[in-house]
């Protein structure tokens, strides 16, 4: 039977710390869940798909507040996430939702700010590299509709969110 005071928070580990920090979880008997998704990377001589935190430096765990001073002693913990002066927990349902997102091996890509249309961007990647433009519409995260000013267009291209940045 799950008690009901337990809870899922979201904390943070130090940078490139997760898998350890899920494992020295474990080995606490603290219920851990870190989301991982596949990733093909290439060195010079080889391709391989790995499996890389979907958020970067974030892992959640399944505790009550009695544990809280326990998961901040672990190694490669860094701290508790906090929203409006509290501790954040996150729903189950929110958590389950992620897992079965995950189980779809559907190709997710986590974009870590939000940019909305009429804003202006930056394209860091592909063959408009270097250019600023004004996002005009987003059809999918994959494909998106830029004004390019200096060209007097709206083109649209087929690239990745990660592709662009908002300028400030």
């Amino acid at each position: 039977m799950i008690d009901s005071s337990y809870k899922w928070y979201p904390v943070y580990t130090r940078s490139r710390a997760e898998k350890t920090t899920q494992i020295a979880l474990a080995k606490k008997n603290i219920i851990s869940y870190l989301p991982l998704k596949k990733v093909l990377k290439q060195w010079s001589d080889r391709k391989k798909i790995v499996e890389e935190p979907l958020l970067k430096s974030y892992l959640f765990v399944y505790i009550s507040a009695k544990e809280y001073a326990e998961v901040l002693m672990t190694s490669g913990m860094s701290r508790f996430i906090y929203f409006s002066g509290k501790i954040a927990s996150i729903p189950d349902k929110q958590l389950e939702d992620l897992k079965l997102l995950l189980a779809n091996e559907t190709d997710l890509e986590v974009i870590e700010y939000d940019i909305s249309p009429g804003e202006k961007v930056l394209i860091k990647a592909g063959p408009f590299k270097g250019i600023i433009a004004e996002l005009v519409s987003l059809k999918s995260k994959k494909n998106i509709v830029l004004r390019l000013q200096e060209l007097g267009y709206s083109i649209q291209i087929n690239t990745s969110m990660a592709f662009i940045e908002p300028i400030v």
